[in-house]
């Protein structure tokens, strides 16, 4: 039974990062669109708010749910992984996520008002912060004891970096061919 919870939780988890990955591009797109003239701007607003909406509550949402459900289940199934060092650091990344995609909502709910508190620079570093979530969980989900905590931390503290130059360097690109 364990493996078959394990499988869905695992398709949930693609599921659902893909879901947060394209709702922050979604959000890109619209905060770009303000930049159009009318009707371009209304037009397009309008569109991306139904994308946006749809997205979320059609896969990211129930998506998400799947997740915790198998999680918890799993949890329920195995107790002694809660007594395991590295999946308590795990679920503390989880929790980061599921912070994350609350705010995502937030900032959807915002757009559908007409509300941009953030620059589509601002939405590429955020996008970053999934992509960090999702290498921390899947190497301590597979590595488990066998990580080393500080290479482990070097690692994600070194990808973060390297993230936030390409998103710069990406903006360079584009501000330069515009």
């Amino acid at each position: 039974m364990y493996n078959y919870i394990l499988s869905i939780h695992i398709i949930f988890v693609v599921c659902w990062f893909a879901g947060l990955f394209y709702m922050v591009r979604l959000f890109i797109y619209h905060t770009e669109a303000q930049q159009k003239p009318e009707p371009d701007r209304r037009i397009l607003s309008e569109q991306f708010v139904i994308m946006e909406r749809k997205l979320w509550y059609i896969i990211t949402v129930p998506s998400m749910v799947f997740v915790v459900a198998a999680g918890l289940t799993m949890l329920y199934i195995l107790p002694a992984w809660l007594q395991q060092p590295w999946m308590h650091l795990k679920l503390v990344f989880v929790v980061l996520l599921l912070v994350y995609h609350f705010v995502c909502q937030n900032i959807m709910k915002q757009m559908a008002k007409g509300i941009f508190k953030r620059t589509s620079t601002q939405l590429r570093l955020w996008n970053e912060v999934a992509t960090i979530l999702l290498f921390a969980i899947v190497f301590l989900a597979v590595l488990k004891n066998a990580v080393n905590w500080i290479y482990g931390l070097v690692g994600l503290v070194l990808l973060t970096i390297l993230l936030m130059i390409g998103v710069k360097i990406y903006k360079r690109i584009r501000t330069k061919d515009q």
